[in-house]
């Protein structure tokens, strides 16, 4: 299939997070052009404060090198500037520091223009020496100004001016931080925590003007600032000022573009913008329901699920993120979530110690965590997050919830460190999804044993650093030969340590109706799920509960969400249904007049006695049906595919049963049956098994008495013969036996499992007991399986039912001319 041209805007870590996940799941979908206003690679901009400070340099920064975009094939062009987006034609055009110029077509375009530092708007901030503290030259800038002056203005006493402070101070600078609020970082912690920051960074050598509104900046006769003026008329000398007073979304490109802009670039939940179907946004620039984020974690998380619409798997959703403030300034730990100054009806459990330098708020409303603020002593800030996200009851911990995770449970449990207490399902990493299973794991595996080896190959550690501490004492609780764990049953994915077994348990206990409620029940990991777990939980869902649990379209593949088989260049397949592989005159003409009509290249005889008709553009799919009027074949499906049989008794001279007949009945009484993977029958009229019924998932065979059955053949990459089941008398027979297996695997069955690899899981004997000793049991299957499939929708013609989203097959032609249109009217 021809790769489409994917542009993004932008070089910075939401961004390139986001070709990270694409290039792992769908590596050759796409030619990936980048552009960067900085001339860098990707680096992280989290780590700038320790290269102020002289604690790192910018190389020991960078996320992704030079040779990363090569290896990957993704055409960097750093250090150009994008200056108009043709939506129209669909080009970017950019230009460099020298004038020179390019342009760029794209089918699909990223933004991640990300923000820009707010500048106060007052006399005097074009002085020479006054900055922004948001990059790479912006730190470099104040590295050069520490080697000739002496005094330095920053003005905010957020995260990002204290953080400046500190570096210009181990530069050798006298520094003052003014703040117009009544306390540091007041977004981030109360006023207890906040003064007792003011105090450690005071003993320090930091100096504070709390209240303090600047009016304007003063500048001598070179042009260059030399003091601070502020409302009250007072002032403060000063070589260098940096406003650290906020950020906001760089979105004068987008609205160049006329793209839909409030508070950011608008998006939805799969990250499109609301204006042009083919343009996203992720990061800072971007809007979803109202908010722009400005951490790191949810930009991640975003990035994540762009990925896998960019790779048309279609499957995640962001809906938004709950988020937590976990920060090191100055060597100070700092943690805090949710709503930690409390309200109408809250109640707050307090414990402070200043002279040891700790101080912990925790409130709760209703029994239930609903903010933290920890100072000085954050190691069990992960476990309050996880509580605060999950919303469980705290009852019956209130006592011991202050002191921590590790005080829960025996007395025995209590001193164990950190590392050794959390399970594998908590969160290390809060700013890339981390948690310590995922880490123990990758250190077992790949034989690690340094931070920096950690931190390449999980991610932990790599961000905000404030997990460091705590990744060094998993590396050494893990590497040291401490660690033991009991086996684990394979897990689904990455995404949760529970086997399909223990999520098809639990469906079926709790009664789960839907993917967010049994992501929720068992602390998926990751929140939206991926393209493995999401399509193995949606089945079981709806195999468990038939009628009660909704069908989720957008998590099952390509193929099965526009009810086609995609082909390699990009057009797609239709094979309708054929009972039993016999058709009609009637039939044949319709398919006919179809091929003519829309002008399908190839038409061919299947393997499974039915017509192919190959070349079908996605946009023609639904007029195809229509006019073919016949049955989807759910050849594209986890389902029942084909039913092939011989001509048997009726025409055939050495046919002993009507196979042609029962091949029919079979089909029509389970053709819209979907399964963990795809399922083909056969029937056969006599032995000598004209229709393959040897290598099929199930197997008849007409013999002088009756009806020989096998199950769990497959003629596949690897031929597994079917085994014997059972010989019966009655097509009555074969039906009911057929029918209780095929609701036996569909129950049972892992999904992506096929019929023999659960037979050789389970056992034939396990299936025999189920099937053929088991009489009661045996209708009892068979009777749900026709219950669960009474009523269900034919994908092609009954769509509102079958909840098929017809916007798919909207040509991408129809939507440019509406945009087109709607840009010249206004």
């Amino acid at each position: 299939m021809k790769k489409m041209n994917l542009v993004m805007i932008g070089n910075g870590m939401a961004g390139v997070r986001t070709l990270e996940e694409l290039i792992k799941i769908a590596p050759d979908f796409y030619n990936i052009t980048v552009f960067g206003a900085e001339p860098h690679p990707n680096y992280n901009r989290i780590l700038l404060s320790p290269v102020l400070a002289g604690e790192q340099t910018l190389e020991e920064i960078v996320l992704n090198d030079w040779g990363w975009y090569t290896d990957n094939a993704v055409t960097l062009h750093a250090g150009w500037t994008v200056t108009q987006v043709d939506r129209v034609k669909r080009i970017v055009h950019a230009s460099n520091a020298a004038g020179e110029t390019i342009a760029a077509p794209y089918d699909r375009l990223i933004m991640a223009t990300g923000s820009n530092p707010f500048m106060l708007p007052i006399p005097g901030k074009d002085l020479k020496g006054v900055l922004a503290y948001r990059d790479i030259a912006d730190t470099q800038a104040m590295i050069d100004a520490a080697t000739t002056y002496k005094h330095a203005v920053v003005i905010g006493g957020g995260l990002l001016g204290l953080e400046a402070a500190n570096g210009l101070m181990k530069r050798g600078m006298s520094v003052s931080v003014v703040h117009v609020g009544p306390w540091l970082m007041e977004r981030q912690l109360d006023d207890v925590s906040g003064k007792l920051l003011q105090q450690s960074l005071e003993q320090r050598g930091m100096r504070f003007l709390m209240g303090a509104q600047t009016q304007e900046l003063i500048g001598g006769e070179d042009g260059r600032v030399t003091s601070v003026k502020f409302k009250d008329g007072s002032e403060v000398s000063a070589d260098l000022v940096v406003m650290a007073v906020g950020i906001r979304p760089n979105t004068a490109l987008a609205e160049s573009m006329r793209l839909h802009v409030n508070k950011g670039i608008v998006v939805n939940d799969t990250l499109q913008t609301t204006t042009d179907p083919r343009i996203y946004a992720v990061g800072e620039c971007a809007a979803h329901r109202g908010i722009a984020y400005g951490l790191v974690a949810p930009l991640f998380e975003q990035g994540k699920v762009l990925a896998t619409h960019l790779a048309e798997f279609g499957i995640g959703r962001y809906s938004g993120s709950l988020t937590s403030t976990k920060l090191k300034v100055t060597g100070i730990d700092l943690f805090s979530a949710g709503n930690f100054m409390g309200d109408e009806g809250s109640e707050d459990i307090v414990m402070s110690d200043p002279s040891s330098g700790v101080y912990k708020k925790l409130v709760i409303k209703d029994d239930k965590l609903i903010g933290a603020c920890l100072y000085g002593d954050t190691v069990d800030g992960s476990w309050y997050f996880k509580l605060l996200r999950e919303g469980r009851t705290v009852h019956d911990i209130r006592d011991k919830l202050m002191f921590g995770e590790s005080h829960l449970g025996d007395a025995g449990h209590q001193g164990v460190s950190k590392a050794a207490a959390m399970a594998d399902s908590d969160e290390v990493c809060g700013c890339n999804g981390v948690t310590k299973g995922t880490i123990c794991k990758a250190i077992k595996e790949k034989g690690l044993f340094t931070l920096d080896e950690v931190k390449k190959h999980t991610k932990a550690s790599a961000s905000c650093g404030s997990c460091t501490g705590l990744v060094e004492q998993i590396l050494m609780f893990t590497a040291g030969g401490d660690y033991s764990a009991t086996p684990k049953k394979k897990a689904i994915c990455a995404c949760t340590e529970h086997s399909h077994q223990d999520v098809r348990d639990a469906i079926a206990q709790e009664k789960l109706l839907s993917i967010g409620d049994t992501f929720a029940r068992l602390n998926w990991k990751t929140p939206n799920g991926c393209p493995t777990c999401r399509p193995a939980v949606n089945y079981y869902l709806i195999s468990t509960w038939p009628k009660d649990a909704k069908d989720d379209p957008q998590s099952r593949y390509i193929n099965e969400r526009s009810h086609a088989n995609i082909q390699k260049d990009g057009t797609y397949s239709v094979i309708p249904r054929m009972w039993g592989g016999e058709t009609t005159a009637d039939e044949l003409r319709r398919i006919a007049d179809a091929v003519d009509k829309y002008q399908i290249p190839t038409v061919k005889v299947t393997g499974g006695q039915r017509i192919d008709l190959l070349g079908v553009k996605k946009e023609d799919l639904q007029s195809v049906w229509n006019d073919i009027g016949m049955p989807s074949g759910h050849a594209y499906a986890k389902a029942l595919r084909t039913v092939k049989t011989c001509v048997g008794s009726e025409w055939c001279r050495m046919g002993t049963q009507d196979s042609t007949q029962m091949g029919k009945d079979l089909e029509k009484a389970m053709w819209r049956m979907y399964a963990p993977h795809k399922v083909k029958f056969a029937v056969s009229g006599c032995p000598r098994n004209c229709a393959e019924s040897g290598i099929k998932d199930v197997g008849v065979i007409g013999v002088d008495s009756g009806w020989e059955m096998y199950v769990g053949g497959n003629g596949g990459i690897k031929t597994e013969v079917a085994q014997f089941l059972v010989k019966v008398k009655t097509a009555e027979e074969v039906m009911e036996y057929t029918g209780a297996f095929m609701q036996l695997y569909r129950l049972e069955g892992w999904y992506l499992e096929r019929t023999v690899h659960y037979i050789n899981r389970v056992g034939l004997d396990y299936v025999k007991r189920k099937i053929l000793e088991d009489a009661e049991g045996r209708k009892a299957l068979w009777e749900q399986l026709q219950a669960a499939l009474e009523g269900e929708p034919d994908p092609w013609f009954e769509t509102q039912k079958a909840s098929v989203d017809t916007r798919q097959f909207i040509p991408i032609k129809a939507i440019e001319t509406e945009i087109a249109t709607a840009g010249s009217a206004a």
